[in-house]
Order: structure tokens, then C-alpha cells, then sequence
């Protein structure tokens, strides 16, 4: 039971607190606990090699929408890349908030949430937000809220199609030439998990893209950290050799895959 003050704090009210221990007794639970991580870290990291495996759905028909620079395809909205994550943000008449505000949930869960979208082009990756607003709204509310992602505006079913009409959700999509393939899709309590680039990229169908993944065969990978960069120097030039120095050192002593949890005695880090 706890009581709200004012609508924004929460005192607990006899709250059944942990024991308080010595820095090693602390420290014994944490090595403790950190097994089971490492176990989530392990499940986490096969479903998203299951992901990698889910059969695909062709896109067959045609979607349409509002954009900052025109009317776009949903192929137009890969911009190139070979992947596509849309977000179905519920920013529109009749929603809580319209026209100041989108819906809490999308704006908390995801708007606030997402990472900087050129770590996601450097893994052929495009991501937006989708929602039935027009563009000028939706310029406004970007600009007082300090969002930067791509939004763009549903002209059609596309919503209806992808299962994302009455409630948020997330889908993935593939481009070969000018197929599309839908190739994933998380909604619910799975969207709470998104926003970080690594979130996104673990529901694709190309994944990370890096060596220590379990991929199907013919996948693109490369070795973990080499790729990454900062979000205003990706490019032509790539990451630099002192980078490459630094993931040589790195991985001496990670394989990936949730290896960087724990003590790392011995090994190189990125932050160094």
C-alpha cells in the first residue's frame, strides 16, 4: 500500500524492506544473482536467434504515407535499407492529450525511449514512427518535446493490417529489391523493452549483424564493437584505427552475447 502525495510522489506505508548486510555479504548476493542475469541474458539472446528463424510474409499490398518531404511508399520508408522497424504511436484526434500530447503510453514507452537512429542505418536499418496525425501536428509536437525520430503519417489500412489499430505495437520489415516481407512483431508489455538500438536490432531479421550471433548460414556479420562509432561520425572514413585497436583488445577477452556482465578481470573494455 502506498500513499500518493499530490499526484506525483509515493510514500511507502510499512514497507517490508531487504536486510541490510556488510559490503561482502552484498557483494556474495550480487555474484549470486548474477547467474540467473547471465541465464536471462542467454534466453534473451536465443529468442532473438528464433526471431532470425520466423518464416517471412510477403507485403503484397500497397501502403501510403505522409511525410515531411511528400507522400511516401512503405518500401519509400527504408530509405535504401535492406530493414524497417515501425512503431504504431497513437497520436490523433480522440486520443487522451490530442493535440498537445500523444498517447502517455507511446510517448513513455517508445518517444522517450528511442536512441539515436544513425546506430541503426550502420546496420542497414531504418526505424519510424507511425501515427494518423497530420504531418504539421506532428512537426509541432516533435519540436516543443524534443523528439528527433521520423513520424510519419497512416493514409490507409495500414495500421488495421499490421495489427495495430486499437493498441501499440512493433513490426518488422525485410527489403529484397522491391519485396517487403513482414518478419516480426511485438506489441504489449514487449514494446516496454524497446527504444535502445540493440532492442530494435534484436527483433530484425539480420539481428546484430555480429559474429557471436547464431544466424542462419550466408547472414552478414562482423566482429562485435567494430561497427560501432558515434552517432555524428558514421561514414565513408569508418571508425578509425585506434578504435580498431581498442575492439582488438576487447575481444582478447569477450565473445559477445552477454559476456561483458560480471567482474571482467583481465579483459579490455570499450570505456578505456
Amino acid at each position: 500500500m502506498v500513499r500518493a502525495d499530490a499526484g506525483r510522489t509515493a510514500t511507502p506505508a510499512r514497507m517490508k524492506t531487504p536486510p541490510v548486510v556488510s559490503a561482502s555479504e552484498w557483494e556474495e548476493a550480487r555474484r549470486e544473482l548474477l547467474v540467473k542475469e547471465k541465464e536471462l541474458t542467454k534466453a534473451k539472446d536465443a529468442m532473438a536467434a528464433a526471431r532470425r528463424r520466423m518464416p517471412w510474409l510477403a507485403v503484397e499490398k500497397e501502403y501510403a504515407f505522409d511525410t515531411p518531404g511528400g507522400r511516401m511508399s512503405l518500401l519509400d520508408l527504408f530509405e535504401g535499407r535492406r530493414q524497417l522497424v515501425v512503431y504504431r504511436a497513437f497520436y490523433e484526434p480522440g486520443v487522451l492529450g490530442w493535440p498537445d500530447h500523444a498517447c502517455r503510453g507511446c510517448s513513455l514507452v517508445t518517444a522517450d525511449q528511442v536512441g539515436h537512429v544513425a546506430h541503426l542505418h550502420a546496420r542497414d536499418t531504418s526505424l519510424v514512427l507511425a501515427s494518423r496525425a497530420p504531418q504539421a501536428d506532428i512537426g509541432r509536437l516533435k519540436a516543443r518535446m524534443g523528439w528527433r525520430m521520423p513520424w510519419v503519417t497512416i493514409l490507409d489500412d495500414f495500421d488495421a493490417d499490421f495489427g495495430v489499430d486499437e493498441w501499440h505495437g512493433t513490426n518488422a520489415f525485410f527489403r529484397e529489391g522491391d519485396r517487403v516481407y513482414r518478419t516480426y512483431f511485438i506489441n504489449e508489455r514487449g514494446d516496454e523493452a524497446l527504444g535502445s538500438t540493440f532492442s530494435y536490432l534484436d527483433m530484425t531479421a539480420l539481428g546484430r549483424q555480429e559474429e557471436w550471433e547464431d544466424s542462419p548460414e550466408g547472414y552478414p556479420q562482423a566482429p562485435a564493437y567494430e561497427w560501432w562509432n558515434w552517432h555524428d561520425e558514421y561514414g565513408d572514413a569508418g571508425p578509425g584505427q585506434e578504435w580498431m585497436d581498442k575492439v582488438a583488445e576487447t575481444q582478447g577477452g569477450r565473445q559477445g552475447g552477454g559476456e561483458a556482465e560480471g567482474q571482467g578481470e583481465g579483459r579490455g573494455d570499450c570505456c578505456h
